[in-house]
């Protein structure tokens, strides 16, 4: 998952593959809570693991659930539910900006006893509760405010158990705000449903009526029948008593299938060689939002599926514009606003006034974003209009202020496929983890774009310079992939040992076929070849001798051009070596030559060999290092040198967070976007 500050996505071009959905957050958070509600134990497969379900099952630990996550890498919980008995008081529930977890444990704790205070981060005490607030308080719950009227955090007092509840009239509650509301009494209410029937009256409009749905399925997989009258009235049968089914799998969540099924409407090949496909759910699904599918097919998507799988092709190009009511797909229809980037006339999404309240203002804030990129947009208080930009020419590359919404991210991810070739930076990325924690990672799995496209910075310089250190920092940062190609000929001087090579001209030939197929890659500072950490088998000295000798092989040089060349995949690289910006990457975006006095650099490295142990002369140290940069800058293959283009940096003086600052004050200057304005 990207935890940088910003991603930059490269103009990208196309897309084929597949990718395989995480669990649905709707189904996961629900099924947990029903599952901490139910006698036995329940086993949940293809649990979705993100921030909203990580404070659900925290909450559902603090309260006295059992939660058993041993097998949670493979997307698997097991839940041993109350059933009769208390929940643990008193409590103090964190619960992010999850809708999903607070309504629900709103209500069910409501109509349990105990003592619980429930909060979330600042836009969670912003997200209105009041109305199911104003439901429990009919029933004789004891709920006070902590903050703002309306609003988390609450404080449920009940600590002599839950006291009378006034269950022979109908409970009210409005639909024309958030579903949840609904969703959370439909959860609690069985548990005191014990003589007779309860009645559940909705107010007004039922929105957003696809995710009631899917409570009312899955209230049927736990025990729970319950009958409703055209949408508006609820009844929950006498003597409800929730039960394990024992096991029970979450399917992918429909929603994240969107910006996939939208991909594939924007950037596959007509042809049917290379289509996207999409794994985890399909067009039986029992998520309202499956039926995305039916808008992106009106906008020219040719989209078939089965029970678990969909396949996306371009069918009509561009896009056609629609005028949709979007109640039925309301998180879903998000998507649409930027497919309406890509279509001819004007897009109008209709009664989406729940985008309002949700983990922020999503009207404004599509709004903003579609007009950053050269959109024409109007906006009302439930609908949202879109005329794209008029031709390739008014596209315009932007930074898309996230407001930590998961789903802003990766709906602007798709900007990036804009006919001007743009790029467009997602600023806060990793707030995808609240729903789908590997999305870039997925997209990046099935994007595909011309190989110039994709940015590299170099950073090259003497031995000892801190290139390394600071060409890492710098990758992590930008949450680009990292290439040391110091360490490439490390490792190709450690591979042909280990193969009983010795290296020299008369096996230099073994060496290259060898260097071709290195299975090399670095991964949170360390260096793998294949499953084996070599980080440190190749810090040695002797191993730095080994690669110089490495290095003087014309042949295996040559081989190795290729694989560092292979390291250029998105969203970026940053390469570190002698001869990056010179030979390997002479185009690239940004070359940097990082350099320091002998004397300083003797130091560093004197540093760095006490602090392992190693017993060192620095007068030696500086003898050697100037006799390799003389070795290094008259070598007749690729010499040490700056680019023509270069920008040298003298760090003598500087920390390496000083350097690593002005390598990334540098890229910000030569990027193109269009500053974002957050409101």
């Amino acid at each position: 998952m990207y935890s940088t500050a910003f991603l930059d996505l490269p103009a990208l071009a196309s897309a084929d593959g597949t990718v395989q959905l995480p669990g649905s957050k709707s189904i996961s958070n629900r099924v947990l809570l029903l599952a901490a509600l139910s006698e036995g134990t329940t086993e949940v497969h293809d649990l979705l693991a993100s921030d909203d379900t990580r404070v659900m099952l925290d909450a559902l630990r603090e309260i006295g659930c059992g939660v058993d996550e041993s097998a949670a890498a493979q997307g698997t919980v097991r839940i041993t539910g109350l059933g009769a008995a208390a929940a643990r008081s008193p409590a103090r529930l964190f619960l992010g900006n999850a809708g999903t977890a607070m309504r629900p444990l709103t209500a069910a704790l409501a109509l349990r006893g105990g003592e619980f205070e429930l909060s979330g981060i600042a836009r969670m005490h912003e997200r209105p509760i009041g109305d199911l607030v104003d439901a429990l308080l009919q029933l004789g719950c004891h709920i006070t405010y902590l903050g703002n009227p309306g609003f988390p955090p609450l404080r449920i007092a009940h600590g002599n158990g839950v006291p009378p509840l006034a269950l022979d009239a109908p409970v009210r509650v409005r639909g024309d705000v958030s579903s949840q509301f609904l969703t959370a009494l439909l959860m609690a209410l069985p548990l005191v449903a014990h003589e007779k029937d309860v009645v559940i009256e909705v107010v007004g409009e039922l929105i957003s009526r696809p995710y009631i749905h899917i409570t009312l399925q899955l209230l049927e997989r736990f025990g729970i029948r319950v009958q409703h009258d055209a949408w508006q009235r609820f009844t929950i049968p006498a003597g409800s008593r929730y039960l394990s089914p024992g096991a029970i799998h979450v399917e992918a969540d429909a929603s994240s299938a969107s910006y996939f099924i939208a991909l594939g409407a924007i950037a596959t090949a007509a042809s049917a060689e290379k289509p996207l496909r999409i794994l985890g759910v399909g067009l039986e699904s029992i998520q309202g939002d499956i039926r995305f599918v039916e808008a992106a097919r009106a906008m020219g998507a040719e989209v078939t599926g089965g029970p678990n799988w969909l396949q996306i092709h371009r069918g009509a190009w561009p896009l056609k514009a629609i005028d949709l009511d979007c109640n039925h797909i309301p998180d879903a229809a998000m998507t649409l606003a930027v497919m309406a980037l890509y279509a001819q006339g004007t897009t109008t999404l209709r009664n989406i006034a729940s985008w309002r309240v949700k983990e922020t203002d999503r009207i404004a804030a599509m709004a903003q974003g579609c007009r950053q990129l050269g959109a024409t947009v109007e906006e009302g208080p439930d609908f949202l209009r879109v005329t794209p930009p008029s031709s390739a020419s008014d596209w315009r590359a932007a930074s898309v202020h996230t407001y930590d919404d998961h789903r802003i991210a990766m709906c602007f991810s798709l900007a990036a496929f804009n006919p001007a070739g743009l790029p467009v930076r997602i600023e806060d990325p990793k707030c995808v983890a609240k729903t789908f924690p590997g999305y870039f990672e997925a997209l990046f799995s099935v994007a595909r774009t011309p190989v110039e496209r994709i940015p590299v910075i170099c950073i090259d310089g003497p031995t000892a310079s801190g290139k390394g250190t600071v060409a890492a920092s710098v990758a992590q940062r930008l949450g680009y992939r990292f290439l040391d190609s110091g360490a490439m000929y490390r490792i190709t001087a450690l591979a042909a040992l280990r193969a009983g090579l010795a290296i020299d001209a008369a096996h230099q030939d073994r060496i290259a076929a060898l260097a071709r197929g290195l299975p090399v890659r670095f991964e949170a500072g360390r260096i793998w070849l294949g499953g084996d950490d070599v980080t440190d088998a190749i810090r040695t000295e002797e191993a730095g001798m080994n690669a110089s000798r490495v290095s003087a092989l014309p042949p295996v040089r040559e081989a190795l051009v290729a694989l560092q060349h292979s390291f250029r995949r998105l969203p970026g690289l940053v390469a570190d070596g002698r001869d990056m910006g010179t030979v390997i990457f002479p185009g690239a975006a940004l070359k940097v030559y990082l350099t320091a006095t002998a004397a300083c650099r003797a130091e560093r490295r004197h540093k760095q060999l006490i602090s392992k142990g190693i017993s060192a002369n620095i007068d030696d140290l500086r003898a050697d290092l100037e006799a390799r940069d003389i070795r290094d800058s008259t070598r007749p293959v690729a010499p040490l040198k700056p680019a023509q283009d270069a920008l040298v940096l003298d760090n003598s003086l500087l920390t390496v967070e000083e350097a690593v600052e002005q390598v990334l004050v540098w890229w910000q200057q030569k990027q193109p976007f269009a500053a974002s304005a957050p409101g």
